[in-house]
Order: C-alpha cells, then sequence, then structure tokens
C-alpha cells in the first residue's frame, strides 16, 4: 500500500496516500523554446573518513552522473553556483576541480553545454584592501574557467559588496572582467535572501537604483553580455528590468517562487530561466518546456505550477538553506545512494520541512518511483522519531 506518515504542521501525524509515479520522461529529445539552465547540485561522498562539517569531499562519479541527467533531459547546466553549496561546504579548490571536470566531461556528451560560475569566494572580505584585490579575484576565476573552455558566469562578489563606495566602483571592477573575457557572459544578481552578506549590491538597498547601476553596465559592453539572472524573488522587479534589456541580453528568471510565469511570458516578453529548483524538476521542466513551445498554456502550467508551490517549501526562509529539499529530492528519486551533503548541511531543514516537501513532490508527479521514495521518507522519519 502506497502510504506513509507524515509529520503536519501542528505536530500531529497522518496517514499519507502516495500518488502514482511521475509520468514525465527521463529523457528528452528536441530544441527547447526557451534557454534553461539548471542550476546543479553536488553529492557528498558520505564514507569519506572526515568531518563532514570540518572538510567534506565530493563524490565526483555520483555528481557527474547527475549532470548526465540533467544534458539527457535537454537542459544546459550552470556549474558551480550556490547550488552547488558555493560558499556554504564547496570552497574554491573544490569548485575549481568540479569546473575542471565537468568541462570536460561535457566535451563526451554530444550537445552538452555549460556555463560556470566566476566569483572571488577564496578571497575573504575581510582581507580585502582595494578594488583592483577583487578584480584579480574575479580574474584567477575567470582565467580557470576559460582554461578548460568554459564561458562564465559572474557571480555577484561578497568582497566587492564590501569595499565598493558608489556604483562607479561596480562599473569599475564589472568592466575590467567582462572586457577580458573571451566570450559573453552571464551576470547574475543575488538577493540578500540568498545572501545576507550581498545585501546593498550595486551599490544601493533600493532596488531600482541599484537596477539603473545594472543596466548602466549591461549598455556599456555591447556584445560583451549573453544575460543576467537576478534572484530577486519579486517578479515585479524582474519584469520592469527584462523590458529594459537591450534586444540581444536575455533576462534569464531566478525567481524560485514565479518562475512558470516569468518563463511563459506577457505575450511581450518573456524569460529564459537559470534555477536551482530545475536541478530536482528537471522532467518536469522539459515535459513543460515541449507544452510551451506548442503553444498549450494550459497543458504547460498544468505540469509546472504545481513544482512552484513545491519551489516555495523548499526555498522558504531562511533561504540559503534550500540546497537540503534539492538534494532530498535527488535522494529520494533514486538519483544518488544516500542523503549526505556537503558540511553536513542536510541538518539545515528539520523533518517537517522534509515532510512537506514529500508531500508536495508527490503532488507535483515527481516521484519517479514511489515505492523507493516512501522507503526513504520512512528512513528519515525514523531518525527522527516517527
Amino acid at each position: 500500500m502506497n502510504q506513509i506518515t507524515l509529520l503536519r504542521a501542528d505536530g500531529s501525524l497522518e496517514q499519507y496516500r502516495v500518488g502514482d509515479a511521475s509520468p514525465y520522461p527521463l529523457t528528452h529529445k528536441g530544441d527547447l523554446p526557451r534557454t534553461v539552465y539548471a542550476a546543479a547540485h553536488v553529492v557528498a561522498d558520505p564514507i569519506a573518513l572526515t568531518d563532514p562539517w570540518q572538510s567534506s569531499q565530493v563524490d565526483w562519479e555520483s555528481t557527474l552522473k547527475f549532470r548526465h541527467h540533467l544534458w539527457g533531459l535537454g537542459l544546459k547546466i550552470a556549474e558551480a553556483m550556490d547550488t552547488s553549496q558555493r560558499g556554504m561546504g564547496l570552497d574554491w579548490p573544490g569548485a575549481k576541480e568540479l569546473i575542471k571536470r565537468s568541462l570536460l566531461e561535457a566535451k563526451t556528451v554530444p550537445g552538452a553545454d555549460l556555463a560556470c560560475g566566476a566569483g572571488t569566494d577564496h578571497l575573504d572580505p575581510a582581507d580585502v584592501r582595494s578594488l583592483d584585490d577583487v578584480v584579480a579575484a574575479y580574474e584567477e576565476q575567470l582565467s580557470h574557467v576559460e582554461a578548460y573552455g568554459g564561458r562564465a558566469i559572474l557571480m555577484a562578489s561578497r568582497a566587492l559588496c564590501k569595499v565598493a563606495r558608489s556604483k562607479d566602483d561596480y562599473l569599475y571592477v564589472y568592466g575590467r572582467i567582462i572586457s577580458q573575457a573571451a566570450d559573453k557572459v552571464i551576470l547574475h544578481w543575488l538577493g540578500e535572501m540568498f545572501d545576507p552578506q550581498l545585501s546593498g549590491y550595486w551599490a544601493s538597498s533600493d532596488v531600482d537604483v541599484a537596477m539603473a547601476a545594472c543596466l548602466e553596465l549591461i549598455n556599456a559592453h555591447p556584445g560583451k553580455i549573453e544575460g543576467i539572472k537576478i534572484s530577486l524573488l519579486e517578479r515585479s522587479y524582474e519584469e520592469k528590468m527584462r523590458a529594459l534589456l537591450p534586444a540581444d541580453v536575455k533576462m534569464y528568471t531566478g525567481d524560485d517562487f514565479n518562475y512558470a510565469d516569468l518563463i511563459e511570458g506577457d505575450g511581450k516578453y518573456h524569460s529564459h530561466a537559470l534555477l536551482g529548483i530545475f536541478d530536482p524538476i528537471a522532467p518536469a521542466a522539459a515535459a513543460a518546456m515541449d507544452c510551451l513551445a506548442k503553444g498549450d498554456s494550459a497543458g504547460y502550467h498544468a505540469i509546472l505550477d504545481p513544482t512552484v508551490e513545491l519551489s516555495r517549501r523548499i526555498f522558504e526562509a531562511p533561504t540559503q538553506y534550500y540546497k537540503a529539499g534539492v538534494v532530498f529530492l535527488a535522494w529520494l528519486n533514486g538519483l544518488q545512494s544516500h542523503f549526505r551533503m556537503l558540511g553536513g548541511m542536510e541538518s539545515a531543514r528539520g523533518i517537517l520541512h522534509y515532510s512537506e516537501v514529500f508531500r508536495l513532490a508527490d503532488q507535483a508527479r515527481l516521484l519517479v518511483d514511489p515505492d523507493l521514495a516512501i522507503a526513504r521518507m520512512r528512513q528519515v522519519n525514523a531518525v527522527n522519531g516517527i
């Protein structure tokens, strides 16, 4: 019987009946109507002889296998981003290895595509003395990405946020990096709900002022910027900015609360995708894109809208711990053999959160093998005394 005991928000227990297996194919052929990047997670090595809070190790075989899963569904990969626990379990040496391995692996897969995060996370903000320190840090990471033939996503910089005093400081640093990049770059504007140390990015806490500074940067570098991802979890900001972008610059939604409507668009403008939630919902995302390509708006929303409710739960405050729900679903669906995260990050969420993620994943028709998912959820329950 497909039934399991789950915790409710009021502390009571329910006997929850699990639905049928996901109907969405695990492979995809053909083009998608939007450019779609999934920000991919990494798999920890659960039997490494290290303290997971001090020196986690990556399970490279499982990590790369998951990238094949995403490529097989027709998605591009945003590599070594915050979903990979960048700066929250994955340090720069680990990210360097991830970037190298993923770029080399992509060359073995026809049609595989990815862009890689280049930032300044190896530079302690407390040690930054000048804007040129930030420039040098970006240059080091950009050089590594390009050494293996990769394209860069310029990640937001805690160090730059600390030392910048005006928008001109941001324009100077980004301008230096963009001008020397071998290929077009993607900008990444990450809000403070994802990283409190990025509060006031673009030299202002006023979103409209910050947006104006970012648009000034984009307009100053024609032909050098593929697009911009904004992760502010407020659709009106994204809708406003995408209408102001140059025609050849894409808006990549990073809004894990409103992506279904933003990707579909308003008839005049639409967003592409660079999303952490597309890691666990990749089969549904690919199926929804097929509906969008056929002009089947109702079918598109029937698939994707239930995943939005799940995403809002996974990305609930404190938002930066969303990675736990992402990896939890990969484990439930048999895409990895365990639920151990870098830095012991699986402990960042409690049993109520995981119970609700399980429910919502089932209701969004995302459980590939319900029997396996139930068995694994029972293990989580047992550890938590249920």
